[in-house]
């Protein structure tokens, strides 16, 4: 049967441990409603956390998959990537029902204030699902913008590459959010990048050569893709980021970025996100990205 167990460490975050008896398994924070772990059956780490991680309130924690709410980036009047991730969520006691799944380990995540009722699922059997939810309960609409920032762990990000974003417009943060156009066949990185994909497809392909490992990102009612690495320069400048950690981490996120979501009184959204991954290497021929990313 799956597991879940909740600790309650020194460092003042209390910690939800999701488990199944393949060997994979989950943390989640509940400052931020954080996942800061997610391991596979042979318990290698998949996500990203920095060396330098800020393990003290009301620090925000740089890695694993912070939630950006109800802001990403500086779009809007609230701090930079919004508050979601700076404040105690608590669990749910009345979830809404998930659908049925075998040997899957869930929690629900509440994090309610006077208008805004957000909830995180996250599961691990191979797979990591979050379920984001807002409801508006105040009696005026209000818009956000919103995102899921996944660190990725990989072995040499010069040794990455993404598919699924060719051709796609997108806005270059480096270039004062300029508009510009993809036109490369799979992306890939020799410096800084920090951009926001517009209109991306539902599923995303990171293919890690050295690891033999490609991550599947697959999204939905989150239309657009942020990606970011801050390279040796801007790493420098980070103070929670370690000077070499840029070499071991790529941000590939899910995103409601260039067109805002307005809920009325009472309306909700939902997102969704699936992480997985799946044993293979582009470079030896083992995989086509193009099965991983349409299914043929």
């Amino acid at each position: 049967m799956p597991l879940m167990n909740v600790f309650h460490d020194g460092d003042g975050f209390p910690r939800i441990v999701l488990a199944d008896p393949s060997g994979s398994s989950a943390e989640v924070l509940l400052y931020g409603g954080q996942v800061v772990s997610w391991k596979n059956e042979r318990r290698e780490e998949l996500l990203f956390m920095s060396s330098k991680a800020i393990w003290k309130p009301p620090k925000a924690i740089r890695g694993g998959i912070p939630v950006f709410f109800p802001q990403f980036g500086n779009l809007g009047t609230s701090e930079r990537n919004g508050f979601a991730r700076n404040k105690f969520w608590t669990i749910d006691s009345d979830p809404s029902p998930l659908p049925p799944s075998n040997n899957h380990s869930s929690v629900d995540l509440l994090l309610k204030s006077t208008d805004e009722d957000l909830k995180i699922w996250p599961r691990s059997a191979g797979k990591l699902t979050l379920i984001p939810r807002v409801r508006n309960t105040d009696t005026k609409p209000f818009s956000f913008t919103f995102a899921l920032r996944n660190y990725l762990s990989v072995s040499d990000i010069s040794e990455v590459r993404v598919e699924g974003l060719e051709t796609l417009d997108y806005l270059d943060n480096l270039m004062r959010r300029e508009r510009f156009t993809e036109q490369a066949d799979a992306i890939t990185f020799d410096g800084e990048v920090d951009r926001i994909y517009l209109s991306s497809p539902q599923k995303i392909a990171i293919i890690d050569h050295e690891k033999k490992r490609t991550f599947v990102l697959r999204k939905d009612g989150m239309p657009d893709a942020g990606m970011w690495n801050p390279w040796d320069k801007r790493a420098k400048t980070v103070p929670d980021l370690g000077y070499e950690d840029y070499k071991t981490m790529l941000c590939v996120d899910s995103a409601v970025t260039e067109t805002p979501i307005v809920l009325k009184p009472l309306e909700e959204w939902k997102g969704y996100q699936e992480l997985s991954t799946v044993s293979s290497s582009y470079c030896s021929g083992q995989l086509d990205p193009r099965k991983v990313l349409y299914g043929f």
